[in-house]
């Protein structure tokens, strides 16, 4: 039978007494290594950039520290301008009622549709979308594609993504009959790939990169025009937008530093990493 160790009371006080203390310094510490918080919140299409971008910006300047959260164009916008963000993301362009913000443009992305690696459909005009997305050609048959049911999955409203998509199409968001309603790109991206009757639109890189690491989706051409990083970069793919940091009211030394840092040439490779082309360097209010 193992003996029991006894440790006088005394011993044991200490002994807490300098767990608390080390931990105290220790997190005294911590708090003195960030001395400086940035946040940016807003589309998930901006984000990896983004976050890529803030990795190697902290990396140059330890004591600062940059939270990125996801939630759509349209958190960007609203946390931007109510103060909880310093920065906001939109994939797309602001409209006339979004004013009051410094608009600085990153990099150019398309959106492109796609459906699962087995659909036959290689290409749909724009009345064909227009009548997919709609709800009035319900079957893949209608449209040169296997005697199935359509699967429609739309974005989430305050999706830049989704805004782009209406617009382009002359839709209202009402029009939509989806069945499936998704969030993020990767979250659409997973359900095209797990179903053979889906179609959807996401970031044309977020797809590149899909097919190209294996995952069970196709882009499908726009008017005999396949939306990728090429047709978007020479303008032979219509269907684009720009990807953008916001601000509003002036900023700091170190959040002008990280502006310029994500605007400059040093994260080009970032930006075509991620299948997105680098956009001139262009502000305006």
């Amino acid at each position: 039978m193992p003996k029991e160790i006894f440790m006088p009371r005394c011993c044991c006080w200490f002994l807490l007494l300098s767990i608390s203390l080390t931990t105290a310094i220790l997190g005294c510490r911590s708090n003195d290594e960030v001395s400086h918080r940035i946040t940016i919140t807003g589309s998930s299409t901006v984000a990896p950039i983004i976050s890529e971008i803030a990795a190697r910006f902290e990396k140059n300047n330890p004591g600062i520290r940059i939270d990125v959260q996801t939630g759509g164009s349209s958190r960007g916008i609203t946390d931007t301008r109510e103060g909880r963000a310093n920065f906001g993301m939109v994939s797309r362009k602001l409209k006339a009622e979004e004013s009051g913000f410094s608009v600085h443009t990153l990099a150019i992305d398309g959106i492109a549709l796609i459906a699962h690696q087995s659909n036959p459909v290689s290409n749909l005009t724009t009345d064909q979308v227009n009548r997919i997305f709609r709800g009035q050609t319900t079957n893949w048959s209608k449209v040169g594609g296997s005697d199935s049911t359509i699967t429609i999955c739309s974005k989430a409203e305050g999706r830049g993504t989704l805004e782009v998509f209406l617009n382009h199409f002359k839709l209202a968001a009402d029009e939509i009959k989806a069945s499936i309603i998704v969030g993020e790109n990767q979250h659409a991206i997973k359900t095209v790939a797990g179903d053979p009757a889906a179609v959807t639109f996401v970031s044309v890189g977020s797809a590149e990169f899909s097919e190209r690491t294996g995952q069970s989706i196709k882009r499908i051409a726009l008017n005999g025009v396949l939306g990728s990083t090429e047709s978007v970069s020479n303008g032979s793919y219509s269907l684009s937008r720009p990807l953008n940091l916001i601000f509003a009211g002036d900023l700091d030394s170190h959040q002008k530093e990280f502006l310029e840092f994500a605007m400059s040439s040093k994260c080009h490779d970032l930006i075509l990493a991620q299948y997105f082309i680098p956009a001139q360097p262009k502000s305006r209010r």
